[in-house]
């Protein structure tokens, strides 16, 4: 027991561990902290320079804007996965119609700009579904959800086919002559390691659509870039228009950072699994 312990231990420590202890030894992220406590004690002080005031102003609104993006790129990406799953499982389908549309799929929306994909949710859906007596307002960040989970549904079902393949064909052998199902073999022996697998893919994933939101403020949504737009259009300030876009690089950095190095670190941690 106390040498499982250790080995555990061991395999912990080369796969380079993750958490808040982990982030503080981290420069580049201790560097942020560092530059946001100054900032904020910069802004409290009586010989703040005006650009620094303006920018502890329309923080709040720049924190909201940023919940905006962060909402669109959890939502697509939800919707990513489900149909990323159901379509990476056709994918292996016996019957050869369904994988040659299934690679259809995967080919065209893997290989689509993600921003002519944006534009086209935009500006082909109707700005409102009429339900009989009903019309339903169907806004334009709901439009950029779903241009942004097509693309990450062909990514995730790339993934899933991918890590369906990676499990050893014994397996499947040894769960067959044991009379399971298909579908028992894949949600009982399966799925459970692609899981494990699939999973610093998609964190990786997800970090790349969480940027790709940024394009949301080219079609009217009121997320963090086109925030920014608008406090450096009111303040009317070079120092302040340069320090609010540095401040949004700064806001994306410190929320994908971490999302980067957790999939670093489950990536060594699992190479040694």
């Amino acid at each position: 027991m106390a040498n499982d312990l250790a080995l555990n231990a061991q395999a912990s420590r080369r796969a380079g561990g993750f958490g808040p202890g982990a982030l503080l030894r981290d420069p580049w992220f201790v560097l942020l902290l560092a530059l946001l406590a100054l900032g904020a004690g910069w802004a409290l002080t009586d010989t703040t320079p005006a650009a620094v005031r303006f920018l502890w102003q329309w923080s709040p609104a720049l924190l909201r804007g940023l919940g905006m993006n962060v909402q669109i790129s959890v939502l697509a990406m939800a919707l990513g996965t489900a149909l990323g799953l159901v379509i990476g499982a056709l994918s292996l389908s016996p019957s050869v119609l369904l994988r040659r549309l299934t690679r259809v799929y995967v080919l065209a929306f893997r290989n689509a700009p993600i921003l002519v994909l944006v534009y086209f949710t935009t500006y082909v859906f109707p700005f409102e579904l009429n339900l009989g007596r009903w019309n339903l307002p169907f806004p334009d960040w709901i439009k950029v959800v779903i241009g942004l989970g097509l693309p990450a549904s062909a990514n995730v079902a790339e993934i899933f086919r991918g890590a369906i393949q990676s499990i050893p064909e014994a397996q499947w052998e040894a769960a067959q002559s044991l009379a399971f199902r298909r579908t028992q073999v894949l949600r009982m022996i399966v799925l459970p390691q692609c899981v494990r697998r699939m999973l610093p893919s998609w964190m990786n994933l997800y970090a790349s659509i969480t940027m790709s939101t940024s394009l949301a403020s080219l079609v009217g949504v009121h997320d963090l870039v086109d925030t920014a737009t608008v406090a450096s259009n009111t303040v009317a300030r070079s120092d302040f228009t340069v320090l609010v876009y540095f401040t949004l690089l700064a806001l994306f950095f410190a929320y994908c950072y971490p999302i980067s190095r957790w999939t670093r670190y489950l990536e060594r941690r699992y190479a040694h699994h």
